[in-house]
């Protein structure tokens, strides 16, 4: 059983759009070939030397890193460097390298997500846009009976979805009149005569991102030889995605409270913190890896606490004066929960796509770099 790195783009595509990372950010198939076939797969968040010999002792074919290998423009391959080497054994031994970075951080249900989730957080809104996805609004016409199977399979695409409800559509019945002439094969009707149909007027409304694999859908099940639907543009945006959430405990709590309970989801024994003036937590920011940036949008969204990584002594000075608490859990503590994240969303996209199910593991190797001691 196998599937292409093609087919598992794809799946990884419906998880974390590579569309979606940052402009400065390298995702994507970093070593390899679209039409290599899979058998095992390792999820980790770095790949180092460490993570390469295990990938090449478990007869992996396929590495997803968060962390891209390759992350500026190489003029050169130098076995003799680290990337290099890295290279060089992933090449002679046939290991394909893709990478969901950023991507990964942004999307819906990706990393930042997860680690709200784990912390215990609802009501969640992102906390620095960076995208928003343009709403479009389909109008397909449809035979009477066919509506149900078309309906079905646009949804089953990414069309319907307006906030927290899905399957999202409106229809009324009509008449519709079409001529089939010369050169058509008209699934209703006589060529070269006027008919007239019980039709359905169906309207849904989709993302942009989603308009061509709808569309795709729509040719293949409607039964016309010439589908028949119109495309109009909406004013409104659509879902906001981009880096960071903020949320709310269900109920309040101590600030140490908090950090013990963040260091046991998180399974840290050690963390930095900033305490703030006001110990009682209700309203936390979260950002996967250096979040420092986010200090600002999070005081100005009514965080009390941000939980991150990579803070430095004048991103904690900002932090104080601001009067918001700091848990700087590290990059490593609040990224490489997306190992075990990843490797369920991943089986859960095959599943669904009904496709062959592959080995999918995480690594045992990637233990962080930095400790406090």
């Amino acid at each position: 059983m196998s599937l292409s790195i093609q087919q598992i783009i794809q799946l990884m595509e419906e998880i974390a759009s590579e569309e979606l990372a940052l402009e400065w950010d390298n995702v994507g198939l970093q070593i390899g070939s679209y039409s290599q076939q899979v058998d095992k797969v390792l999820v980790t968040l770095d790949v180092i030397p460490a993570i390469m010999e295990e990938a090449v002792e478990k007869n992996v074919d396929l590495i997803i890193s968060h962390h891209p290998v390759i992350f500026n423009s190489l003029s050169q391959v130098r076995f003799d460097t680290e990337i290099g080497d890295l290279v060089q054994t992933a090449a002679k031994n046939e290991i394909s390298i893709y990478t969901a970075h950023t991507n990964y951080d942004i999307a819906q249900g990706g990393l930042n997500d997860q680690l709200a989730a784990k912390l215990g957080l609802t009501d969640l809104q992102v906390l620095k846009t960076t995208c928003e996805d343009e709403l479009k609004k389909l109008v397909v016409f449809i035979p009477q009976k066919n509506l149900e199977e078309v309906r079905k399979a646009i949804i089953s695409q990414g069309a319907g979805w307006i906030g927290n409800y899905r399957d999202c559509t409106f229809s009324v019945e009509g008449t519709g009149t079409f001529k089939p002439l010369a050169g058509t094969d008209p699934h209703i009707g006589q060529k070269d005569q006027l008919e007239k149909v019980d039709e359905v007027r169906l309207e849904t409304i989709l993302p942009a991102s989603k308009l061509e694999q709808v569309l795709d859908k729509l040719e293949t099940v409607h039964p016309y030889e010439e589908v028949a639907y119109d495309l109009y543009s909406v004013e409104a945006t659509g879902e906001q995605l981009g880096l960071g959430r903020i949320g709310n405990l269900k109920t309040s709590c101590e600030f140490n409270q908090f950090v013990a309970q963040a260091k046991d989801v998180l399974e840290l024994d050690r963390v930095r913190v900033v305490k703030p003036e006001n110990s009682e937590v209700k309203r936390v920011a979260v950002c996967s890896g250096s979040g420092a940036d986010l200090i600002r949008p999070a005081v100005f969204k009514g965080a009390d606490l941000l939980v991150t990584g990579d803070i430095k002594y004048h991103d904690a000075e900002l932090a104080a004066k601001m009067g918001l608490g700091i848990i700087d859990a590290g990059h490593y503590g609040t990224e490489v929960i997306m190992e075990e994240c990843l490797v369920e969303s991943l089986v859960t996209e095959i599943k669904q796509a009904g496709l062959e199910e592959i080995e999918i593991i995480t690594t045992d190797r990637n233990k962080g770099f930095i400790a406090i001691v």
